[in-house]
C-alpha cells in the first residue's frame, strides 16, 4: 500500500462524444497505472484522480483544466484526445505552472516547455509508413482528413512527401469532426482510382468511411485493400475490432501493437492482467499508461510534484515501458519512439508486417529528416534532403 502522502493527477479524456473509443482507451490506461502505483508499496504517496470527461466538446477542455490546477490543486494533467483539445488546454498549464502530458499520437510542429509529448509526430509515424507503403503501391494517393489541425498538417506533410517521391495528389478532401455523411468521397475515389488512400479522419467518421470502402471493395476487386489500401496513423486495435471485417487488410503505423511479440510487451500485458479485459490493448492505453508511471516515478526519486525537478527527472531517468525504454528528449520535451506497422485481421487484431529494430529521435518541425521516397533516378543528395515548401 502507498504511503500516506496524496498527490492529485488530472484525467482529462472524453469518453463520450465523437471519438469517444479513444478516449476511453487513454483514460485506462492511465488509471491502470495509477491503480498499480497505488498497489505498489515502493511509492511513499499514493496518486488521486481528479476526473474530467469534455465529452468531446472542445469549449470544456480549457474550464476543466483550470480548475483542476486551480481548485483541486493538480500539476500533471494526463490528457487530450485531439491536437484541437490540446491547443485549448496548452495556454492553460503555461500560465498556471503545470504540466500536460499528452498521450496521442499528433501532427508535429509543437514543443510547449508544459507539455510531455509522449506519443509519436510526424516523422516518427507519417514518414515511415508512407516509406513502407510507396514503393509497395504507387505515388499517386488520396488524402482524407478530419476538418481539424490533425487533418491539416498531416496531409500537407503528406503531400509534401509525395511531390518529393515523384507523385501526384488525386485529390485532398476533409469532412467535420463525427461526419458520417461519406458517400462523396467513396464516388471521388471510385472515379480518380489512388494507388492508396491516407485516412486521417477520427473517430466514427473513420468507421464510416472504412465500412464504406470495405462495401466498393465487395462491389469491385480493384479497391480491395491488396490493390488500394487505406493507411492511417491513429488506428487501434479497439477500433478495427468493432469494425468486424471493414477494415482488415489495410495498413496502420504505431509505436505499439498489443500483437508485439517482445518480453517487454509480455511482462507489460501480464501486469495489466490483458487477458482479463474485454477490449485489446492499444498504443492510446499504453501512452496514458507509461505517462502516469513517469510521473509517479519522477515525483518518487525527487521527492516533489513540482514541475521543474520533475522535467529534470524524466529528461535524465529512462522508463522502462512496453515499447521500449523511454527518455524525453529535454529540448523539444518529446520521447524517441519505434514506428512498427502493422496490416489489420478480420478477427480485430493487427498483424505485424515491419517491426522497427530502434526508437526514431524525435523531429516535431522535420528540420532533420528527409522528405519523400526516393525515385531511381533522383541522386544521393535529392534522397538525402529534406525540406517544406511554403505554399503561397
Amino acid at each position: 500500500m502507498a504511503g500516506e502522502s496524496v498527490i492529485p493527477i488530472g484525467i482529462l479524456f472524453s469518453r463520450s462524444g465523437p471519438y469517444a473509443e479513444p478516449g476511453q482507451e487513454g483514460f485506462d490506461g492511465a488509471m491502470a497505472a495509477i491503480d498499480e502505483v497505488n498497489r505498489d508499496g515502493t511509492f511513499p504517496f499514493s496518486l488521486d484522480p481528479v476526473i474530467r470527461d469534455p465529452q468531446g466538446n472542445t469549449d470544456r477542455y480549457a474550464p476543466f483544466c483550470r480548475e483542476m490546477v486551480g481548485q483541486a490543486g493538480v500539476r500533471h494533467v494526463v490528457g487530450c484526445t485531439t491536437s484541437w483539445s490540446r491547443k485549448e488546454v496548452i495556454p492553460v498549464v503555461e500560465k498556471m505552472d503545470a504540466l500536460l502530458w499528452y498521450p496521442c499520437v499528433y501532427e508535429g510542429f509543437e514543443a510547449s516547455e508544459n507539455v510531455v509529448y509522449v506519443a509519436a509526430c510526424a516523422n516518427q509515424h507519417l514518414l515511415p509508413l508512407l516509406d513502407y507503403i510507396i514503393p509497395r503501391f504507387g505515388r499517386d494517393p488520396l488524402l482524407l482528413g478530419s476538418n481539424y489541425i490533425w487533418g491539416w498538417e498531416t496531409n500537407r506533410i503528406a503531400r509534401e512527401v509525395v511531390t518529393h517521391s515523384g507523385g501526384t495528389v488525386l485529390a485532398e478532401r476533409y469532412v467535420p469532426i463525427g461526419d458520417s455523411d461519406i458517400a462523396h468521397l467513396i464516388a471521388e475515389i471510385r472515379a480518380k482510382r489512388p494507388d492508396f488512400i491516407l485516412n486521417n479522419l477520427i473517430g466514427s467518421s473513420s468507421y464510416a468511411f472504412l465500412r464504406a470502402y470495405h462495401a466498393l471493395g465487395l462491389e469491385d476487386p480493384s479497391f480491395r485493400p491488396e490493390s488500394r489500401p487505406v493507411i492511417s496513423c491513429n488506428l487501434y486495435e479497439g477500433e478495427i475490432a468493432d469494425l468486424g471485417g471493414a477494415a482488415a487488410g489495410h495498413y496502420s503505423v504505431s509505436c505499439y501493437f498489443q500483437s508485439l511479440q517482445t518480453e517487454e510487451n509480455r511482462l507489460f500485458l501480464e501486469r495489466i492482467g490483458a487477458a482479463n479485459r474485454t477490449q485489446p490493448v492499444t498504443a492510446f492505453f499504453a501512452e496514458s499508461y507509461a505517462s502516469v508511471l513517469m510521473i509517479a516515478n519522477a515525483i518518487r526519486s525527487t521527492g516533489a510534484d513540482a514541475i521543474e525537478p520533475v522535467l529534470s527527472a524524466v529528461t535524465t531517468e529512462a522508463l522502462p515501458s512496453p515499447f521500449g525504454n523511454i527518455l524525453v528528449d529535454r529540448r523539444t520535451n518529446h520521447v524517441a519512439m519505434p514506428a512498427h506497422i502493422a496490416r489489420a485481421g478480420s478477427d480485430g487484431a493487427f498483424e505485424v508486417v515491419h517491426e522497427a529494430q530502434s526508437a526514431i529521435e524525435p523531429d516535431p518541425f522535420l528540420t532533420r529528416t528527409r522528405f519523400g521516397v526516393p525515385t531511381n533516378d533522383q541522386s544521393e543528395q535529392d534522397d538525402k534532403s529534406g525540406f517544406l515548401r511554403v505554399v503561397r
